[in-house]
């Protein structure tokens, strides 16, 4: 009788500690299973969050060949107008001694050259291109009028042509009036070499010189506080005469 009594309290006790089980394991469950939605719902996040990274970067790799590709069309276009420069000063060099002997038959020659020169200018990169033109209408005059002897001038021709081609390799700023919105404005002009120019203008306003669609130059303002901030950043490194190193600069050859 007394371990009949002892089962049925042992029964009676799983039952109760079964009761008392059943909530506390359905809590943990419905727990789990709010973790496990709340972990699925992160991943989910974070692969959004991943193929949108992953889209940007494409994008941007798209952007930087692109990028790329216009810089190694403008190298190409600066090697070959400076290949053609040599070709002038080393023709002006056979045709110099051919001639040298009369100055009659060198006036000419020289003539050829200094307006061959001047239409290189004209559709060449846009740094002070009216002084270089005038550098070479005074020659012509002085040529034209005899105000100087052939064979002088063809030193003259020589060192313009040649100028041309260090300015291709030079860094630094310079002042400068350009076509800004219609007005001529005085500016100051960070060139390197003959490929990128910006300016800044005594209102603080920041740009570049820019390919138009007919193959010429024009002069704009970037509106973007980082990339005024990056032609902040040139102006002031040229001004410390450092002129090599990492510059990170908008692209004036974007379309």
């Amino acid at each position: 009788m007394q371990i009949q009594l002892s089962k049925k309290i042992v029964v009676l006790g799983s039952w109760m500690l079964l009761g008392f089980a059943s909530p506390v394991l359905a809590s943990n469950i419905e727990n789990l299973a709010k973790s496990l939605a709340k972990i699925r719902g992160e991943v989910e996040a974070l692969q959004s969050q991943l193929d949108i990274e992953k889209e940007k970067y494409s994008s941007k790799m798209s952007t930087l060949n692109s990028q790329l590709a216009d810089l190694s069309v403008e190298e190409r276009r600066q090697k070959l107008s400076i290949e053609k420069l040599q070709q002038s000063i080393d023709k002006l060099g056979v045709t110099t001694q051919q001639a040298e002997q009369s100055g009659e038959h060198l006036k000419p020659v020289l003539l050829t050259a200094l307006a061959e020169y001047k239409r290189h200018i004209q559709g060449s990169f846009p740094f002070k291109v009216d002084d270089r033109i005038k550098a070479i209408h005074d020659l012509e005059n002085n040529l034209a009028n005899q105000q100087i002897d052939p064979s002088k001038a063809v030193n003259q021709t020589w060192s313009l042509i040649e100028d041309e081609i260090r300015l291709s390799k030079e860094n630094g700023i310079y002042q400068q009036t350009i076509l800004l919105n219609g007005e001529k404005v005085l500016v100051d002009i960070a060139k390197i070499g003959t490929v990128f120019m910006f300016f800044q203008t005594k209102d603080n306003q920041s740009g570049m010189a820019k390919r138009s669609q007919d193959g010429g130059w024009i002069f704009e303002t970037v509106s973007d506080s980082a990339d005024r901030e990056r032609i902040r950043n040139l102006f002031d490194s040229l001004k410390k005469q450092i002129r090599q190193g990492y510059f990170e600069l908008p692209n004036p050859l974007s379309k």
